[in-house]
C-alpha cells in the first residue's frame, strides 16, 4: 500500500485553496430573524397631522382713508406715495368704493370662497356691528380683520385705532381691548398703518388681561354651572401682521404704493417684479422699466406662463424659506393649518424684505425669526432675472417662445447631491418642500417621485420629515393617476408611510386609493417586489380597521392574493398570507369569502414553504381564519380541519413558526374549552395509568428516556398516537371535512402537540405554550374533583359544579396533578420560568411524587375555598393573551432602508472591515499550521500547554479552529478556556431540561463571526450568539429546536449525535433513533429522514461535505453503514461493514483525494476502508479498550483515550508517536480515564477531559528559535 493513501495531510493544492475561500462560506442562522427580537419598532407619536383644520370663512375689510384729508400727526412728503390697492385715490369721485372692491378681489385670489364684507371709512358701532355679525357666522371658525388706516392718526399707547364719527368731523378712538371682544377667536388681524407695532404688543397684555378676568369670573360668584358668557380672545388662537415697529412710519416712496404691505400680502409677485425692478441688480436686466412689468403675460394659476410660473417658484422658495427657518409646530401652524394664513404669511416673509429696505420692520404674532437675508432669495432674484430678460422679446414678438427657468432642475440636482451624503445626523436638505412643489409637474414628477421615494428610504425620521413639510395631500392625490410609470414608485413611497404611520389608513379608504394598491397587486407585469409592497400596504389598510377590510373585500382581495401564493418570490408569498390573514381578522363575511374560495386549503401549502417567514405568515393567516362568532357546524368543521393542519407544524424548525403555532392553536382551545377538558382529562388519567405500571413493572419512563416528549408526568411519542395521525393531518389539507378523523382525535392531537410544544427547547415557545396547557390542566382537574371531594372529604359542603361541559369521568382522577400544577399559576394564568425541570409545574420527578399528597392538602376547611379560589381561575382561559408581533416585526423591514447596500454588503462599512480582518486571521492561522502537519507523523505530540480544572465532568471538547479558546461541556453548561494564556473565559449554561446532558456541540460559522452549537441527550439543539459575553444576559439564544425526537430508551445511550457541515448548512443529527435527520439551516426544516436499518443506536456520523452525498454512520452494534443521500430513504443505505464487533466510538472521513473512511470501536481496532469495497484495506489495533478516539482533519496523527488513564497517539501508520499518562510538573498526578477529545481542526493540538473533571491540551515540541 503506497504512502500516500496513508496520509491524510497530502491534499490536493485545489482544496486548500476552496477551503480557504472564507468569503465564499455560507453564513448559518445570520438573517434578521436570528439577530433581532421579534418586535415592532417603537411608535412615534406623529405631529404632521393637524388635530383640527382651519378655515378663514369670514373677512371684515376695514379702511380708512378718508380721501382728500391727511392725518394730522403725519407730514407727507411731495411727491408722496398714493396708491391704494393699485388705484389712485384722487383719480375719481368713487375711488373708495374701488379699493374696497380691488381689495376684496385680491382677498379672493387666496381664498374665494370665504364671505367678504367691507366697511369703508367706518364708525364705532359699525365696526362693532360687522364684526359681531362675522363672528356670529364663522361660529368656530377663523375671521380675519384687515385694518388700513392710512387716512387716520396713528394707533394710540393706549391700544386704540381710530375711525370717524357719523359726520366725518372728527376721529374716534376705537379700543383693540373692545375689537377682541367683538372678534372673539380664532382670528387674524392685519394692520396696515403706522406705528402698527404698538397693537401687537397691547394685544397681547388685553389677551392676559381677559384670561385672569375669565379665571376670576369661574372661580368667583359666577354661575357654577353652565359655561361663561364671555367671549374668550385667547392670544394663541390670534394671529396678528403689523406693517411696521412701533416707532416706525409707513414709506412714502412715490415710486412705491400706499399701501406696500397689503401689496405683499395680496399681490405679491406684482410688487417683487417692481421692487426687483427699483433695485440696481435690476438694471443688469436693459430695456426693463416699471410699466413694462405690469405686462408679463401668462394667468397666476397658469404654471406653463410666464406669470404663473413666477408664482410657483415663489411659492416654492417661500415655503422652503419658512419650512428651515421655524420650528416645526410653528411652521404646521401657519403654513398648514389654513389656506389663507399660508398663502398671508409666505407672502409676509416678502413684505419683511422689501420694507426692511425701506427701514420698515414688518412685525408678526406669532414672531418670526428674521428671513429676509435667506440665501434661497438669491434662487428667486434669478428665477427674477432669467424671466425678465425673455419679456421684450415676448411682449414684440407673439411667436417667441417662452423658456421655462431650470429654478426646479438645479434644485432636485442638489437634493439628489444631499441624498448622496444625507443621513440622520445631517441637517435636512433644504429643498424638500421644492420637491413637494415639483410633484405638481408632469415634467418633473417621474424624477421628484424618485428622489422623494429615495429620501423616504432613508429611515422613519426621513418619513416624518417628509410628512411634516406637507408631503400627505400630494401623494394622496397622486393616486388617482392611471400613468403606469409612476406605480412603482407610489407604491413605495406609500409603503413608507404607511410603515411610519399607520393612521393613514383611514384616508386612503376614504379616497379609494385601496384601489390603486389592489390594481398594482393583481397586475402580473409589476414586479415581485412592488407587488409586495402592495400587498403590505393593503395589510396595513386592513389591519384592525374595519371600513378598510370592507373595502378591500369588495375589490377582491382575498382572490387577488389566493392566486398569486405559489409566485416565486418569499417577500410576496409572506405578505400575501399576512394580508389575508389581517382582511379575515375578527370579519366573518370575509372569511366565508375565503371559505368559499378554499383559502385555507391553499395557505396549507405554504406550511411547507422554503422559508421560516412564509411559514409563519401561512399559520398567521390560519390562525386568525379560525372562527370566532359563527359557532355551525360547518364553522367548526373548517375550524378543526385548520387545527389539523397547524399540528402538522408543531415541531417546525424555527421557533418563529411555532410562536405563531401556539397563537393559532390558542385560538382554537377557547373556542372549543369544554372538549378540551374532556380531552385532557382523559389524557391525565392515561399519563397516570401509565406511570404506576412503569413503577409496577420497573420499566424505565418515557419523560425520563427523552424528555422533550415529557410533560407534567407524560410524553408524547408516536406510541400515543401523534405521530401515527400524519395520515389525517394530510388528508384535512385536500378537504373541508375532516373526513377519517374523529373530533375527539383531532381535540388529542392539538392537545399533544401544545404538550409538545410547552416541554420544547426554546424558552419563549415554552413560556408562551404553558400558559394554555397549564389553564386546560386546571380546569380539567377541576372538572372530576368535585365528585372526588365530596366522596373523600365527609363534608356536608356541596361541591361546586363543573365549569366546563365535560361529561362525566369514571375511575380514579389524576389527583397528582391538581395541586402541584396550580401552586405556579399566577394571576395572568402566567408560570414562573423553570429551565432545571421538563414538567410545567416545577416538579423534580413527578414518577416519585407521594400521590396522597394533594389528598392531605385537601382538608375539610379548606376544601370549600380551594376550590372556589381555582374555579375563579379556571375562568381565566379567554383572559389569555397569547400574543406575538410577528406582523409589527415584519412591517419594520418597509420602515429600514431597502436601497441602501446592507453593512455586509457595503465595503466601506465597519462590520466588512471586521470581516476582512477575521478571514486574514483565518489564512494565517492556516498558513501557520501547515508546517505542524507536515511534522505532525513523526513529532511526539506529548507537550501539556494548559491544564486546569473543569467546572463539571467533560462530555464534549472542542477548539475554536482561529481564536485561542476551547470549549468544554459539562453536563449543564459549556465553559470556555483561553488556552494559550491558561485563563477562564465564561460560563454559559445551556438552559436544558433536568436530567439531561450535552452530548454534542460544535462552532457554526467559526470563520465569522461564531455561534455555539450545543445538543442535548433529549434531542434538543440550542444555538448561542455572545457566548463569550460575560453575565447573565450575555448570551442569546439565536434558536432552538428539537434535531430527533422518539429517542429509544436503552441501557447504554448514545444521546444526540450531531455533524455539522458548514459548506452546506446541514446539520446531520441521529443517536438513539433509528434514523439519521438532516436539517437544512437556511430552511430551519427537516429535508430528509434516512432509515438506518440498524438496530442499535447510531454513535458516531461523518460526511462528504464538499460532494454533499456520502453519509457514514457507526453504530452501537459495531456496523458501518454508508449512505448516499441523492438516493430514495428506502434505497440510499449502499453499504454496511460489519468487521467490528463492538460499540463504534468513531468514523472519519479523511478529506483528500482517496476519501478514505476510518473507523474505530471501543474494543481497540482502528480500521480503514476504501468506499469501493466492504473489507477494509488496514487494521490497527492499538490498545484494549479505548473510551474515545480523535483523528486529526489535516495531519497524519490520532490519538485513543483508555481507561487505563492515558492516551496513546499514533500516526496512521500504528506507529506510537506519544503515551500521555501523567500531568507535567513535579510530582505530576496521573491522567484519569479521557472522557472526551478533540484535535484542533488545523494546528496540531490535542485536548482531552477526563473523568476527574481535568482538562489539558497537549502540543508537539515547541520550536526553539
Amino acid at each position: 500500500m503506497s504512502s500516500e493513501l496513508e496520509l491524510p495531510f497530502l491534499n490536493d493544492l485545489h482544496e486548500e485553496e476552496d477551503e480557504a475561500k472564507d468569503w465564499d462560506l455560507l453564513i448559518a442562522f445570520n438573517e434578521l430573524r436570528h439577530r433581532e427580537k421579534i418586535q415592532g419598532s417603537k411608535k412615534v407619536a406623529q405631529t404632521w397631522r393637524m388635530k383640527e383644520r382651519m378655515k378663514t370663512v369670514s373677512v371684515a375689510l376695514v379702511l380708512c382713508l378718508n380721501v382728500g384729508v391727511d392725518p394730522p400727526d403725519v407730514v407727507k412728503t411731495c411727491p408722496c406715495a398714493r396708491l391704494e390697492c393699485w388705484i389712485d385715490p384722487l383719480s375719481s369721485q368713487k375711488a373708495l368704493e374701488a379699493i374696497g372692491a380691488n381689495l376684496q378681489k385680491q382677498y379672493e385670489r387666496w381664498q374665494p370662497r370665504a364671505r367678504y364684507k367691507q366697511s369703508l371709512d367706518p364708525t364705532v358701532d359699525e365696526v362693532k356691528k360687522l364684526c359681531s355679525s362675522l363672528r356670529r357666522n364663522a361660529k368656530e371658525e377663523r375671521v380675519l380683520f384687515h385694518y388700513n388706516g392710512h387716512g387716520v392718526p396713528r394707533p394710540t399707547v393706549n391700544g386704540e385705532i381710530w375711525v370717524f364719527n357719523k359726520s366725518y368731523t372728527q376721529y374716534i378712538p376705537l379700543s383693540v381691548y373692545d375689537l377682541q371682544t367683538w372678534m372673539g377667536s380664532p382670528s387674524i388681524y392685519v394692520y396696515d398703518c403706522s406705528n402698527a407695532g404698538i397693537i401687537i404688543e397691547l394685544f397681547r397684555q388685553f389677551s392676559l388681561q381677559r384670561d385672569s378676568e375669565l379665571e376670576s369670573a369661574l372661580n368667583g360668584s359666577g354661575p357654577r354651572f353652565g359655561n361663561p358668557s364671555p367671549a374668550t380672545s385667547s392670544a394663541r388662537n390670534c394671529i396678528q401682521l403689523a406693517a411696521c415697529g412701533a416707532s416706525e412710519l409707513l414709506p412714502m416712496n412715490p415710486e412705491l404704493p400706499a399701501d406696500l404691505f397689503t401689496s405683499c400680502l395680496t399681490t405679491p409677485i406684482r410688487i417683487a417684479l417692481k421692487w426687483y425692478v427699483l433695485q440696481n441688480t435690476g438694471k443688469l436686466v436693459p430695456n426693463i422699466t416699471l410699466d413694462l412689468v405690469d405686462k408679463v403675460p401668462g394667468q397666476l394659476n397658469d404654471r406653463r406662463t410666464m406669470l404663473g410660473e413666477l408664482n410657483w417658484i415663489f411659492t416654492a422658495i417661500t415655503d422652503t424659506i419658512a419650512w428651515n427657518t421655524l420650528p416645526r409646530e410653528l411652521f404646521q401652524k401657519l403654513f398648514r393649518q389654513d389656506l389663507l394664513v399660508a398663502s398671508l404669511f409666505r407672502n409676509f416673509l416678502l413684505a419683511e424684505r422689501i420694507m426692511r429696505s425701506y427701514n420698515c420692520t414688518p412685525m408678526s404674532s406669532p414672531r418670526l425669526p428674521p428671513t429676509y437675508q435667506h440665501p434661497m432669495w438669491q434662487a428667486w432674484d434669478l428665477a427674477l432675472d432669467i424671466c425678465l430678460r425673455q419679456l421684450p422679446t415676448l411682449l414684440e414678438d407673439e411667436n417667441a417662445q417662452f423658456h421655462h427657468s431650470p429654478f426646479f432642475t438645479e434644485q432636485l440636482t442638489a437634493f439628489q447631491v444631499w441624498l448622496s451624503y444625507g443621513s440622520e445626523k445631517r441637517n435636512p436638505p433644504e429643498q424638500l418642500p421644492i420637491v413637494l412643489q415639483v410633484l405638481l409637474s408632469q415634467v418633473h414628477r417621474l424624477r421628484a417621485l424618485d428622489l422623494l421615494g429615495r429620501f423616504l428610504d432613508l429611515g422613519p425620521w426621513a418619513v416624518s420629515l417628509a410628512l411634516s413639510v406637507g408631503i400627505f395631500p400630494y401623494v394622496l392625490k397622486l393616486l388617482q393617476s392611471s400613468a403606469r410609470e409612476l406605480r412603482p414608485l407610489l407604491v413605495f413611497i406609500w409603503a413608507k408611510i404607511l410603515s411610519v404611520d399607520s393612521s393613514c389608513q383611514t384616508d386612503l379608504v376614504k379616497d379609494n386609493g385601496h384601489k390603486y394598491f389592489l390594481s398594482v397587486l393583481a397586475d402580473p407585469y409589476m414586479p415581485a417586489e412592488h407587488r409586495t409592497m402592495a400587498a403590505f400596504v393593503l395589510a396595513m389598510i386592513v389591519n384592525d380597521y374595519k371600513q378598510g377590510q370592507e373595502a378591500a373585500l369588495q375589490g377582491s382581495v382575498i382572490s387577488i392574493c389566493l392566486e398569486q401564493l405559489s409566485d416565486s418570490s418569499s417577500s410576496l408569498r409572506q405578505w400575501l398570507a399576512l394580508c389575508l390573514g389581517k382582511v379575515w381578522s375578527n370579519f366573518d363575511n370575509a372569511r366565508w369569502c375565503g371559505v368559499r374560495d378554499r383559502a385555507h386549503e391553499k395557505l396549507s401549502l405554504l406550511l411547507n414553504d422554503p422559508s421560516p417567514e412564509v411559514r409563519a405568515s401561512a399559520v398567521f393567516a390560519l390562525g386568525t381564519f379560525i372562527s370566532v362568532s359563527d359557532r355551525s357546524d360547518q364553522a367548526n368543521n373548517i375550524d378543526l380541519g385548520v387545527g389539523m393542519m397547524l399540528a402538522s407544524v408543531g415541531s417546525d424548525g424555527s421557533p418563529l413558526v411555532r410562536k405563531e403555532v401556539v397563537v393559532a392553536l390558542s385560538a382554537l382551545v377557547v373556542e372549543f374549552e369544554s372538549q378540551f377538558c374532556n380531552v385532557v382529562v382523559q389524557w391525565m388519567e392515561e399519563e397516570r395509568q401509565k406511570e404506576k405500571s412503569a413503577v409496577v413493572t420497573g420499566e424505565v419512563p418515557a419523560s425520563q428516556s427523552s424528555t422533550t416528549n415529557s410533560s407534567f408526568g407524560g410524553s408524547v411519542s408516536s406510541t400515543d398516537g401523534f405521530h401515527s395521525e400524519g395520515s389525517s393531518i394530510r388528508r384535512t389539507h385536500s378537504s373541508n371535512t375532516l373526513t377519517g378523523t374523529s373530533f375527539s382525535s383531532v381535540y388529542m392531537t392539538v392537545w399533544k402537540v401544545l404538550v409538545q410544544l410547552a416541554t420544547g427547547p426554546h424558552r419563549e415557545v415554552v413560556e408562551m405554550a404553558k400558559q394554555i396547557v397549564n389553564v386546560l390542566k386546571l380546569k380539567a382537574s377541576l372538572s372530576v374533583r368535585p365528585a372526588y371531594v365530596i366522596q373523600n372529604s365527609k363534608s356536608s359542603l356541596s361541591a361546586p359544579s363543573s365549569p366546563s361541559n365535560s361529561a362525566p369521568i369514571h375511575g380514579t382522577p389524576p389527583q397528582n396533578h391538581f395541586h402541584e400544577d396550580s401552586v405556579h399559576l399566577t394571576p395572568g394564568g402566567q408560570m414562573k420560568r423553570d429551565y432545571s425541570s421538563p414538567h410545567l409545574s416545577g416538579r423534580v420527578n413527578s414518577h416519585t411524587s407521594p400521590h396522597p399528597r394533594s389528598k392531605r392538602m385537601l382538608s375539610d376547611k379548606t376544601t370549600g375555598m380551594i376550590q372556589e379560589d381555582l374555579i375563579d381561575d379556571s375562568r381565566n382561559i379567554k383572559q389569555i393573551s397569547v400574543t406575538t408581533e410577528f406582523f409589527e416585526w415584519s412591517c419594520r423591514h418597509f420602515a429600514q432602508p431597502l436601497m441602501r447596500l446592507s453593512e455586509e454588503q457595503d465595503p466601506e462599512s465597519s462590520s466588512h472591515h471586521k470581516r476582512e480582518f477575521r478571514f486574514l486571521r483565518n489564512a494565517n492561522v492556516r498558513q501557520e499550521a501547515r508546517e505542524e502537519q507536515l511534522r505532525a507523523g513523526f513529532n511526539r505530540l506529548d507537550v501539556e500547554v494548559f491544564v486546569n480544572k473543569n467546572q463539571g465532568i467533560p462530555t464534549v471538547i472542542k477548539f475554536h479552529p482561529y481564536e485561542c479558546h476551547v470549549a468544554v461541556a459539562d453536563k449543564d453548561g459549556i465553559c470556555f478556556w483561553d488556552w494559550e494564556q491558561g485563563t477562564k473565559k465564561n460560563y454559559i449554561y445551556n438552559e436544558n431540561l433536568k436530567n439531561t446532558k450535552i452530548s454534542a456541540m460544535d462552532f457554526i460559522n467559526p470563520h465569522d463571526e461564531t455561534l455555539l452549537l450545543c445538543g442535548t441527550d433529549d434531542g434538543a439543539v440550542r444555538i448561542w450568539r455572545n457566548y463569550l459575553t460575560e453575565g447573565y444576559d450575555g448570551k442569546e439564544l439565536v434558536t432552538a429546536f428539537q434535531a430527533i425526537t422518539d429517542l429509544i430508551p436503552t441501557v447504554r445511550r448514545a444521546g444526540l449525535v450531531m455533524d455539522w457541515e458548514q459548506e452546506s448548512g446541514m446539520l446531520l443529527a441521529s443517536g438513539d433513533v433509528r434514523i439519521i435527520r438532516i436539517w437544512d439551516s437556511q430552511r430551519e426544516t427537516k429535508v430528509q429522514d434516512i432509515p438506518t436499518g440498524a438496530e442499535s443506536c447510531v454513535t458516531s456520523l461523518a460526511s462528504d461535505s464538499f460532494g454533499r452525498s456520502l453519509l457514514i454512520a457507526g453504530c452501537g452494534d459495531g456496523t458501518v453503514r454508508l449512505f448516499d443521500r441523492r438516493l430514495a430513504p428506502s434505497e440510499c443505505r449502499v453499504m454496511t461493514l460489519r468487521e467490528h464487533n463492538r460499540w463504534v466510538v468513531k468514523v472519519h472521513l479523511q478529506k483528500g483525494s482517496e476519501d478514505k473512511i476510518v473507523s474505530a470501536s471501543n474494543a481497540g481496532d482502528v480500521r480503514f476502508w476504501d468506499p469501493r469495497f466492504t473489507e477494509s484495506v488496514k487494521t490497527l489495533n492499538l490498545t484494549q479498550g479505548i473510551t474515545a478516539l480523535e483523528i486529526h482533519k489535516h495531519a497524519d496523527v490520532l490519538a485513543c483515550g483508555s481507561p487505563n488513564q492515558f492516551i496513546g497517539v499514533y500516526n496512521t501508520s500504528g506507529d506510537n508517536l506519544s503515551t500521555i499518562k501523567y500531568h507535567e510538573g513535579f510530582l505530576g498526578q496521573r491522567i484519569g480515564a479521557a472522557s472526551c477529545m478533540a484535535f484542533h481542526p488545523y494546528k496540531v493540538k490535542l485536548a482531552a477531559g477526563s473523568t476527574d473533571s481535568f482538562i489539558s491540551v497537549y502540543s508537539t515540541p515547541v520550536k526553539r528559535s
